[in-house]
């Protein structure tokens, strides 16, 4: 089973970091007596990342390879503690940050990175007229950033106040001036200022960069010359879990991440790990016009039908739990509640297709104006086994309702088909893992497919008046108008989270830690055995 997340893997700033645990934070955990190994290769197993765009695209595993690649302003630690990057100084207040920018970075082709390059990649972002997944998400749409050259100075102004401004955009890689008029070589990976530079990258199969000796401006004042630093990094596309578990074991990885059956094993192995736990299980469901899912009745009964709980077990193989809100734990606002989502009661799910006018007809599948009630539910590969049982108990459940349902299976590197409305889907099994409640609402609110993130095409004028006033308000207030928009997306079953689970990244011969929730290859360190 391998996680796929739309929204960034859990690396913003946004909200703030990661929930977890062993390996957290900027210095990776120690690892016995081992000593660190110099001029190493370090390798790890990702899934296909395609178009590695870094202002482009939400999606986690892009991103995870463009970590390499790319650096950020700023970063966050677990703790909150603001770490300084490609920015040595920042001011912010609820509408703008000014940052002033380290001296001496270089992009990978050895020219300076400038102020202006700053500002363009922002710019970038928020041009709607570029359609990146990031605009509202990391950048807010309204954003605006202008550059002093003389002073290495970026500010960053918005019009609706944003309490969480600076954490949003500690997650916004910055690409060199270069990248700006070559998008095609964003997306080979170029143009970077990160600690490394891919070097060569054969789609599906593997990804090596070299690092930069040069690299002084990592987070906390990382530099190239850090004992135990990876020479090399080959990220290899492995898309099965346990032939990721089988190489990590056979000492031909040095990373994976494992949330399946084939944990087990590796734990009993006392492998490094670094955990953090993310949401594995929550579908949405298609309300473009013409669909019957955007009928709320249809959404209600549908959720109705399914006891979420036992979902929760299926999904997960039993190690998962119910989640408690839409953001990552730990929350930076906590004290939500998903007990808004319709309860399990199919006599009221069948009641409320009825009241809706989908009768059930002598074959037993509902209809209504001579059309038939069908849907079709949307699912990832990498789910796996427990993820493939989960969608079995749906469709069950569902035709059991008198509500035929068709199973769609797809990789996750087809996921831009949702979002710019080419798929042909009526409810989808889609996590987003954001850090903070501001960030998913791109996804939430806002313009459909294909001209906006909203792939679900959810209108909900609670959820948008709620976070309004969120976004005008800040502390405890702030988060009670968050928690309250979110409860309004599950009372009208818009969005229906049913499994969080702890998801472990695994560690041979290297050890590493988390920035803001997101691996950090900073942290990378490897160990001799």
């Amino acid at each position: 089973m391998r996680a796929r997340l739309l929204g960034l893997l859990c690396a913003v700033a946004l909200t703030s970091a990661a929930c977890g645990t062993s390996g957290s934070g900027e210095e990776p955990a120690p690892a016995g007596t081992g000593r660190y190994a110099e001029s190493a290769t370090f390798t790890m197993a990702i899934l296909e990342p395609g178009d590695l765009n870094p202002l482009m695209t939400a999606l986690s595993e892009p991103r995870q390879v463009a970590s390499f690649l790319y650096d950020t302003l700023v970063s966050y630690q677990d703790d909150g503690t603001v770490l300084p990057g490609l920015a040595t100084e920042w001011q912010d207040t609820a509408t703008s940050v000014e940052f002033t920018l380290a001296k001496g970075v270089t992009c990978a082709d050895g020219s300076p990175l400038t102020a202006g390059d700053v500002a363009g990649s922002v710019n970038f972002i928020a041009d709607e007229a570029n359609s990146s997944q990031l605009r509202g998400l990391y950048v807010p749409a309204d954003m605006k950033a202008t550059a002093d050259e003389a002073a290495g100075k970026v500010t960053m102004t918005v019009e609706t106040p944003d309490p969480f401004l600076l954490r949003r955009l500690s997650s916004v890689f910055i690409v060199c001036g270069k990248g700006l008029t070559d998008p095609d070589g964003l997306k080979a990976g170029k143009h970077g200022t990160g600690l490394y530079q891919i070097t060569e990258s054969v789609a599906d199969d593997h990804y090596t960069m070299t690092r930069r000796p040069e690299y002084t401006w990592g987070p906390g004042g990382v530099t190239a010359e850090e004992p135990g630093l990876p020479e090399q990094v080959v990220l290899k596309v492995v898309k099965n879990e346990t032939t990721a578990a089988n190489l990590l074991l056979g000492n031909q990885l040095n990373a994976a991440a494992v949330i399946g059956p084939d944990r087990a094993r590796l734990d009993q192995k006392q492998l490094f790990k670094s955990e953090i736990r993310l949401m594995f299980g929550e579908y949405t469901f298609n309300q473009a016009e013409g669909r019957p899912t955007r009928d709320e009745r249809v959404r209600q009964a549908l959720t109705a039908a399914l006891d979420l709980d036992e979902l929760a077990r299926v999904a997960t193989g039993g190690t998962g739990v119910r989640p408690d809100g839409l953001s990552m734990q730990p929350r930076i606002c906590p004290d939500v509640t998903t007990t808004a989502l319709p309860a399990h009661d199919p006599a009221r799910a069948a009641a409320l297709l009825d009241e809706a006018g989908w009768v059930k007809g002598a074959d037993g599948v509902r209809a209504k104006d001579g059309e038939k009630l069908e849907v079709t539910f949307l699912y990832l590969t990498e789910h796996g086994d427990p993820g493939k049982s989960a969608a079995e108990l749906i469709k069950q459940k569902w035709t059991e309702l008198g509500v035929p349902t068709e199973l769609s299976q797809i990789p996750s590197s087809q996921l831009g088909g949702v979002n710019d409305g080419s798929t042909d889907w009526d409810a989808g099994w889609i996590q987003v893992n954001v850090p903070l409640p501001s960030m998913i609402v791109p996804f939430l609110s806002g313009e459909g497919p294909p001209k906006g993130a909203n792939w679900s095409s959810i209108q909900n004028a609670d959820y948008d008046r709620l976070v309004a006033e969120a976004a005008g308000t800040t502390g405890d207030e702030s988060c009670a108008a968050w928690n309250d928009a979110e409860k309004a997306l599950f009372a009208k079953a818009d969005i229906v989270p049913f499994a969080d689970m702890t998801s472990p990244l695994y560690g041979n011969g290297a050890e590493f830690g988390r920035l803001g929730g997101a691996f950090a290859p900073s942290t990378i360190r490897m160990v001799n055995k």
